[in-house]
């Protein structure tokens, strides 16, 4: 039997790379060390290609104060098929399915490019060129060091994609930026909800204007969330509908104000740890 084709990097999303996530063979071959929910690496293999991937079982969810209970695989699905309605791709493809442990999410694994710099810790008060501050953090022995991110324009959408899903969780450790140039961004768990949960470290923008690229893409995100459209049927499958008027609202602060949203101070701007 001839081995199966391995699905690169990279490769454009289309419905055979998503049936492929869905109807494959699950192999587990191990576990993510570290994750806070059951995190499980496999192969998935269909119809002669096979390709890498992420398996998170709803069984191996952690009960969450803020969340109901077993809906963070749905989650993380809701947050590719927004990602994709705004056509810039940031979420891995993911699906939902039944694996060897249940129904999960199962995602296509991507390998970050060790040597792209997205984040650092710097001295002084101000960022340097190309760089956008985030705030202090310390670093040991009384010290602090400026934390900062890339002024970079895959960051900058992937802050607006967070402030339509309300991510509450957004690290580091979840941003992957593949060999090819693409920015990935992963972990998508603890968004949607109804309530205000924006915690990131892409607070670059507080407070400037959207670029004309993202303004319209909400423009055409508006649209898809409207009640009977494709997407707005998708996300009431995976979302509660308060939740689903949540997004319709914050999709529409953000048009109405034409700006990078700016911490509340109602809640945790930055999560914890960061990184």
């Amino acid at each position: 039997m001839p081995a199966p084709e391995r699905i690169p990097q990279g490769s454009v999303i289309g419905p055979d790379l998503l049936t492929l996530l869905a109807d494959g063979e699950l192999t587990v071959r191990g576990r993510i060390p570290g994750a806070s929910n059951a995190a499980l690496l496999c192969t998935v293999a269909h119809e002669g290609r096979e390709a890498s991937c992420i398996y998170k079982p709803v069984a191996g969810e952690r009960p969450l104060w803020d969340f109901p209970d077993g809906t963070l695989a749905q989650r993380e699905v809701a947050a590719f098929e927004v990602s994709e309605a705004l056509g810039w791709g940031l979420v891995p493809p993911t699906v939902l399915r039944d694996g060897p442990y249940g129904e999960g999410m199962v995602q296509l694994w991507i390998d970050a490019d060790p040597g792209a710099e997205l984040l650092a810790l710097v001295e002084g008060e101000e960022p340097g060129e190309g760089w956008k501050a985030i705030g202090f953090a310390e670093v040991g022995e009384g010290r602090t060091a400026l934390l900062v991110h890339a002024d970079d324009e895959r960051l900058r959408r992937l802050a607006v994609l967070d402030a339509v899903i309300n991510n509450g969780d957004r690290k580091g450790g979840h941003l992957l930026p593949a060999p090819d140039g693409a920015l990935y961004a992963i972990d998508h768990g603890v968004t949607f909800n109804a309530d205000a949960k924006l915690r990131t470290l892409l607070w670059g923008w507080a407070g400037e204007p959207l670029p004309a690229d993202a303004v319209a893409a909400l423009e055409e995100l508006a649209q898809a969330l409207e009640p009977g459209r494709q997407l707005a049927t998708r996300l009431g499958e995976l979302l509660t509908p308060a939740e689903v008027d949540a997004i319709r609202a914050r999709v529409a602060r953000l048009r109405d104000s034409g700006r990078h949203p700016a911490p509340s101070g109602e809640w945790p701007a930055i999560p914890w740890p960061p990184m």
